[in-house]
Order: structure tokens, then C-alpha cells, then sequence
């Protein structure tokens, strides 16, 4: 007599609607069909606002503008700024046209730029002036010369700007008709750069099906019609403001609300009250500022209802006042990454507080995760920790130009490898619970240790260097490098690496500790151990 076969660590979205097939541009236009006079697009802190009809009318300019300039498909556009309503114009016109748009981090310095202008080939480069420290135009002209592909820059609000601006309004509308005809749904319309292990950034390729179906999924799980307005502080670069964020709501015809070109607790607060908010989005650290700041009971958040909390697990108690004091009885919690447009799982309205603290909630609609020994590749039973693996409509084309990372990632049957360990219980619902890899995750972004390794290399006085992430209470992680000096190298400190790296490095991947050592914790055969690392690491620090 055999024993029942366990239940195993596999499940698939069940959908009440079908897949969009569709660019992001027709989507565009049916909604703004359906809802030409209500808000398309809010920018809170200038007072500036959009119907859809306008909306749709400024991105036809803006697209024409850049067929005039030479810019078609298949062409790499870069974009380097703050959430600013010209971001997401652009979104939506290079859409239009089948350009590439290559969504750049506005933290990076020159040394990640360069990469990545040269990495994706990027032609035509829309760029702020400056924000907060960094000096876009300098640091642009400053690696130009680096970047054979690059042939035009745009400046935003410069006459290059209006320039572009004014061809589009003089052109002939036929040639915009005439470049959307030519485009498919599978045509690959974005590439986001994440950081690898191997050291450099790896772009995610994503077409219009991927990031389209994955917004408007989120978008309906969130339960939004044309009447939600939703607050963005969370940045354009990443999925979680440009396809969680924009496309959500232009899929719905709900109302994209910027409250600043960067994340300010005020600001945001500001503008869910003033606009009347619906939805609010942000990663724990955004929530708990908002909640803690002193004047945070003199706005009037009464029209919040649900949002998304992403990046990073959410404390039980931030919640709770996420639930209680700001209204948001619908909130959900979203578990991705970049590379399956991002979202893999979410929870529901009406889950339990302890499924929305606890897990990262149950499998999107036309989606198939599965939890694997890594070792065998073979599913576990249910309630057993695997690597989490997802396939379907959302799983990006590949890396740019990087079959071989692609290969990596990608299996044959087509499911994504995350690195993350998981376990799912008898319902679906998936915790997080560790990572095969040795990724941080600092408030919500990302960091690969080899990257900043390999930077660290570059100091004349670092013979090797590495990277842990240790405990934090405000981030969930901060940065530790480990570092042996040269013979004769003068003594370094935390502040004295802070300046090295400075300019070089986006502020989040440079190191808050530094520990000095003559020597890594090893294994008999040579491998760095990590893990051991991490431990030793809280150790020291706490005996400073």
C-alpha cells in the first residue's frame, strides 16, 4: 500500500478576464476614447494637470517630435530624471513609435552611466538638468566622448526640449499612424537595468505585453476604475512607478498623481489630500515616514482606500496603522522583480492582516509559480522552502545583448529563476524566506555585493574587498564592506571610502560600515563564506 503523493509547491493564476493584446499605445488610445475629459495625469507640486484627451494629444506631439528627430523602432532612448510629467509623456510616446526606452536611475554617477549609455546603445539621451547633487548636464558632458552611439542629448525645459516639441506639433499626424501600424505587442518597448553578480548591470528587456498585462493585473487587483486617483511617490525608472504605478491607471483610466520629483513626506501627504487620492503607493520605509511625521494628522486622507506596499517586508505594526490611520483598508502587498514586469504575487482585499504581513500573497492572474530544490530542480511539497520560480505572459524577452546571462535566469520551459527561497502553504500563499544569492535589499533597492565589490577594486589601497548586508531598522539591510589594505596603505575609514565613492556610485551602494581585516573567513577550498561574514560582521559592529 503506497501513501498519498504530497501536495506540491505549484500553482497558476485563475483569470475572469483575458490577456491584452495590444501596444501600449493603443491601450492609450482606447482608454483616453472612453474618458476624454477626466484626469489623465496630476503633477501635484506645479499645479500642472492633464485630461486624457490631452494627455493623449501632448504624447502624439511628443512622439512625432521624435520621429523627426530620427528616433524609430527598435531605437534605444534613454531617459535620466526624477518623476517629473515629461517622464511620463515620454513613457507613453516612445511607446508609440516602438522606441526603446532604457530607464535610467537619477541616483547614478558617472561610472554607472557610461555603462549603461554604452551597454544599451542608447541614441537619444532626455535628461533633467540637475536634481538635488547631481549635475545631469556635467556629468552627460563629462563621458560623451565615451559613448559612440550617443548622438543627441535633450535636455528638459531646454530649447533642445521645445525644439523637439515643435517638429512634433508642425509634423504630419499619417506619420504617427503609420510608425503604430508597424508595432506588435511582443515588440520589446523598455530596458531596465538591474545590478548582477557578475558585477555589472544586466538590462531587463520588457515588451509592451509584458509591462501592459502586468499593470493592468495589478491594476484590477487593487480594484481600480476611472474613479481611482493613485498617489506615485515611488520612482518612474523602476516597475513599481512606471508599470504599477502609470500603466495601472492609464489601463483603467484612473488618474496618475505625482506629488514630487522625488520622495518627500509632506509632499506625498499633500497630495493625497489635495487630489483626493484613492490609492497610495510606496516601499515600508515611505509608509513609516509618512506615519511618523508630526504633521501627518492635519491632512485629510479620508479618500484612501487600498495602494501597494513593495520592496521590502512590512512590519506587523506599520501596517496596522497603514489599516488604521491612514484609511488604507484595501492595502495590498506585491512581491516581483524587474526581470517579470515585476509582479509575481499579490495579496487580495479582504486577506487577513497576517497573510499581508506575513506572506507576499498568492499568484497573479495568467501566471504559474513553482518552488524548486535548487539542487534537483525538482518541486517540493507544499510547506517545504524552494527557489522560487515564475512563467507566463510577464517573463521579460531576456537580457540586452546577454544571451548567456538570459540562459542563467531562463530555463528551457521558459520559468524565470529568481534566487529566492519561498515556502507556500496549503492555500497558495507564498512567504519569502531567504535568498540563494547574496543580494541585499536596502529599502526597497536591490544591491548585488559584486558590483560594489568590483568598484571597491578600483581604490588604489584595496587589494580585495567584500560586501555584506547586516541588519537595519531603518532600511531592513545596510551595506558592510570587508576590505584588506596594501602594505604601507594609510589607515581607512568609513568616511574616507564615503569620498572615494562619491560621484562614482549611487548614494545607496556605497558602504554605511567598514571593517578593515587582514584576512576573510574561508573554506577549505578557498571560497569566501558569506554567511559567516554576515555574523561576524553584527558582532563587530556592535562592539564597535
Amino acid at each position: 500500500m503506497t501513501s498519498a503523493s504530497p501536495v506540491l509547491s505549484y500553482t497558476s493564476g485563475v483569470a475572469d478576464v483575458p490577456l491584452l493584446y495590444q501596444t501600449i499605445g493603443q491601450n492609450l488610445d482606447h482608454t483616453a476614447a472612453l474618458h476624454p475629459g477626466r484626469d489623465a495625469l496630476v503633477e501635484a507640486g506645479t499645479g500642472r494637470r492633464w485630461t486624457y484627451r490631452e494627455f493623449r494629444a501632448d504624447t502624439d506631439v511628443l512622439a512625432l517630435g521624435l520621429l523627426d528627430a530620427g528616433v524609430g523602432k527598435g531605437d534605444r532612448v534613454g531617459i535620466l530624471a526624477p518623476n517629473t510629467a515629461e517622464w511620463t509623456l515620454l513613457q507613453y510616446a516612445t511607446a508609440k513609435i516602438g522606441a526603446i526606452l532604457v530607464t535610467i536611475n537619477p541616483s547614478y554617477r558617472t561610472h554607472e552611466l557610461r555603462y549603461v549609455l554604452r551597454a544599451a546603445g542608447i541614441s537619444l539621451l532626455v535628461a533633467a538638468r540637475e536634481f538635488k547633487t547631481s549635475d545631469y548636464a556635467g556629468m552627460i558632458d563629462s563621458i560623451r566622448g565615451d559613448c559612440p552611439d550617443l548622438r543627441r542629448v535633450v535636455l528638459l525645459g531646454s530649447a533642445g526640449w521645445r525644439a523637439v516639441l515643435a517638429a512634433g506639433r508642425a509634423a504630419d499626424p499619417a506619420r504617427l499612424f503609420a510608425a503604430q501600424a508597424g508595432l506588435s505587442p511582443d515588440d520589446p518597448i523598455n530596458i531596465q537595468y538591474t545590478s548582477g553578480t557578475t558585477g555589472a548591470p544586466k538590462g531587463a528587456t520588457l515588451s509592451h505585453h509584458n509591462i501592459l498585462n502586468n499593470g493592468f493585473s495589478v491594476g484590477r487587483i487593487c480594484g481600480y476604475t476611472h474613479l481611482d486617483r493613485v498617489c506615485i511617490p515611488v520612482p518612474f525608472y523602476h516597475c513599481f512607478g512606471m508599470v504599477m504605478g502609470n500603466l495601472a491607471c492609464t489601463s483603467h483610466g484612473a488618474t496618475m498623481v505625482i506629488p514630487g520629483p522625488g520622495f518627500d513626506p509632506v509632499a506625498t501627504l499633500a497630495a493625497v489630500a489635495g487630489e483626493r487620492c484613492t490609492s497610495l503607493y510606496g516601499v515600508p520605509t515611505m509608509f513609516i515616514a509618512e506615519l511618523n511625521h508630526p504633521g501627518v494628522g492635519t491632512f485629510d486622507l479620508s479618500a484612501l482606500r487600498t495602494g501597494i506596499m513593495a520592496g521590502a517586508p512590512c512590519p506587523v505594526e506599520v501596517m496596522k496603522q497603514v489599516v488604521s490611520r491612514m484609511g488604507m483598508h484595501e492595502v495590498t502587498i506585491c512581491y516581483g522583480m524587474t526581470e517579470t514586469a515585476p509582479v509575481a504575487t499579490q495579496t487580495r482585499v479582504g486577506d487577513s492582516l497576517d497573510q499581508r504581513v506575513s506572506t507576499v500573497g498568492k499568484v497573479h492572474p495568467h501566471l504559474e509559480i513553482k518552488l524548486i530544490d535548487p539542487g534537483t530542480g525538482l518541486t517540493v511539497p507544499r510547506g517545504a522552502p524552494g527557489e522560487l520560480c515564475t512563467r507566463g505572459y510577464s517573463v521579460m524577452l531576456g537580457y540586452w545583448n546577454q544571451p548567456d546571462k538570459t540562459g542563467e535566469a531562463i530555463d528551457a520551459a521558459r520559468w524565470m529563476h529568481t534566487g529566492d527561497l519561498a515556502v507556500m502553504d496549503a492555500r497558495g500563499y507564498v512567504t519569502i524566506t531567504g535568498r540563494i544569492k547574496d543580494m541585499v535589499i536596502r529599502g526597497g533597492e536591490n544591491l548585488y555585493p559584486r558590483e560594489i565589490e568590483e568598484f571597491l577594486h578600483t581604490h588604489p589601497d584595496i587589494v580585495d574587498a567584500q560586501v555584506v548586508g547586516v541588519p537595519d531598522d531603518r532600511y531592513g539591510e545596510e551595506l558592510c564592506a570587508w576590505v584588506k589594505l596594501r602594505d604601507g596603505a594609510e589607515q581607512m575609514t568609513a568616511e574616507s571610502l564615503r569620498a572615494f565613492a562619491t560621484d562614482k556610485l549611487a548614494h545607496y551602494k556605497i558602504p554605511r560600515y567598514l571593517l578593515v581585516v587582514d584576512e576573510f573567513p574561508m573554506t577549505v577550498t578557498g571560497k569566501v563564506r558569506k554567511v559567516e561574514m554576515r555574523e561576524q560582521s553584527v558582532r563587530m559592529l556592535a562592539n564597535g
